[in-house]
């Protein structure tokens, strides 16, 4: 178990290791991509506008001399000729002019030993103003070529107009180039592509150093949830997760604190459930079993009065198991309710009805003015008539002779509400959040003498639930307890 937790940890680690990692590299490639190209775009630019510069001084002058001799012929002078003009189109700020490009003579009394020992240097490339003079046309006014390469061309040139006395003269051209030509520009995109790329390597691994333990910090936080996870699976409802941050993680770590939390107090209540179960089990058949004992042996003779205890012990009994049976079905669902609109106006006064021969031979006051119109909700008669029985009962059982049960029912926008105020004796304050939990009694003045199981209002809360509504507990005016019964109309 402990191998197959640590090639998971491992796996989750390494998983968050390379998503991070892959992302970053992403982001690193992406910007390598796009700086690249944009830096070559930018060099491209570069390079066309510093010949267009030497296009346009090239034209200027052209246009000059033809101004002069007033036709073309003049290029074919020494002075003039077409080579020595596109020498001097060189710009001011060029890199180098092209009689300062040409290798120096051997100095043939100095290398004349070493002549034969030195093998022939490599012929020198072109240059980019060699290469640029192999591109450039230069077109009559109709469109003739005089100097430059012929028809095909490899692109469509760019053409000047050359113009003079307000006259076309022809046209002077710049075949463009596929690609970088002069080798020191493409000596320096290498060197910056270089640059570039050691860039965008550092960056990789920068995210890869930071990515390590910040994966290893989420799976930390992550296999601490799992071990505790494992020990609340075992039984272990005491364990509880640090929530130091406010992310997704410190959230799910709160949320199982808090069902920790909940499964603890259901055990808690649960073991106490049984406890009680089995006392209030045992205690009835505790009694019956001594009394049949009793008889059997002698001690007590079967008379009316003994068989009056044994079926009031066996009352007790079914009642109990009665109640445990319906808590069982509230909780699986499975209790049926018969919903249809009735009056509850009319479902009150036949139980105060029902009651109040038994509320006068306790000499205790039923106490109920029925309201002036019919009080309509959608709900089960008969589960209301268990609701409003388990209420009397628990006034009957609870409030001191001589006192009284005083009933009324109102009607809201929503909603119709019905309170029992019952007089002494009271529950203590901190005693009413409990009075709907199962088994759950007073142990002073409503304790265990006057029958009751504690089931009852555990019931009455079911009941209620169901029907959509609340029921809460509170001092009555009147000295005892207070219940507040709020149903909604639709049920």
């Amino acid at each position: 178990m402990n191998l197959m937790k640590k090639k998971l940890i491992i796996g989750i680690r390494y998983r968050l290791f390379f998503a991070f990692l892959a992302a970053a590299c992403c982001v690193v490639v992406s910007m390598f991509i796009l700086t690249r190209v944009m830096f070559e775009r930018g060099v491209f630019r570069y390079v066309n506008l510093v010949e267009k510069e030497r296009l346009e001084t090239l034209a200027r002058t052209l246009e000059q001399a033809y101004s002069e001799k007033k036709q073309w012929t003049f290029l074919g002078d020494a002075s003039t000729s077409w080579p020595e003009l596109l020498e001097s189109s060189i710009p001011k700020h060029a890199y180098h002019r092209k009689n300062r490009h040409q290798p120096e003579e051997p100095n043939a009394e100095h290398d004349s030993s070493r002549q034969w020992d030195r093998p022939p240097p490599p012929p020198p490339l072109p240059s980019g103003e060699q290469i640029f003079e192999l591109r450039v046309l230069l077109l009559d006014a109709r469109r003739k070529v005089l100097y430059g390469p012929e028809k095909p061309w490899a692109k469509p040139p760019f053409f000047l107009p050359l113009t003079a006395d307000h006259q076309t003269i022809g046209y002077l051209g710049l075949i463009p180039p596929r690609t970088l030509i002069d080798e020191r520009v493409r000596q320096f995109v290498r060197e910056q592509n270089q640059s570039l790329i050691v860039i965008a390597l550092s960056i990789a691994a920068g995210a890869a150093l930071l990515s390590i333990p910040l994966a290893t910090k989420l799976v930390r936080r992550i296999t601490t949830l799992a071990a505790a996870t494992t020990q609340l699976a075992s039984g272990c409802y005491d364990i509880r997760v640090p929530a130091e941050t406010t992310d997704e993680l410190g959230q799910l770590a709160r949320d199982f604190n808090r069902l920790a939390q909940t499964l603890d107090k259901n055990e808690q209540l649960r073991r106490r459930w049984v406890a009680d179960i089995s006392h209030e089990l045992r205690t009835p058949l505790s009694v019956l079993r001594g009394e049949v004992e009793a008889v059997q042996d002698g001690v007590r003779q079967l008379t009316p009065k003994t068989m009056d205890s044994l079926h009031d012990e066996i009352l007790h009994l079914s009642r109990l198991v009665d109640d445990l049976y319906e808590l069982s079905l509230a909780d699986i669902g499975a209790l049926t309710y018969h919903k249809e609109n009735l009056d509850l106006r009319t479902l009150v006064g036949q139980a105060v009805q029902s009651y109040q021969d038994e509320f006068s031979s306790h000499s205790l006051t039923l106490e109920y003015e029925a309201p002036a119109r019919p009080l309509i909700l959608f709900g089960d008669a008969e589960r209301l008539r268990q609701l409003m029985s388990n209420l009397f009962q628990n006034a009957l059982r609870y409030t001191d002779p001589g006192g009284k049960l005083r009933i009324d029912c109102t009607e809201g926008a929503e909603n119709l509400r019905l309170r029992l105020a019952d007089s002494a004796p009271g529950v203590p304050e901190e005693a009413l959040a409990h009075l709907f939990e199962r088994l759950y009694r007073v142990e002073d003045s409503r304790n265990r003498a006057h029958g009751g199981a504690g089931l009852g209002l555990a019931l009455c809360k079911s009941i209620v639930e169901a029907h959509g509504g609340a029921i809460n507990a509170a001092p009555s005016s009147l000295g005892g307890l207070e219940i507040t019964i709020t149903l909604p109309k639709n049920g």
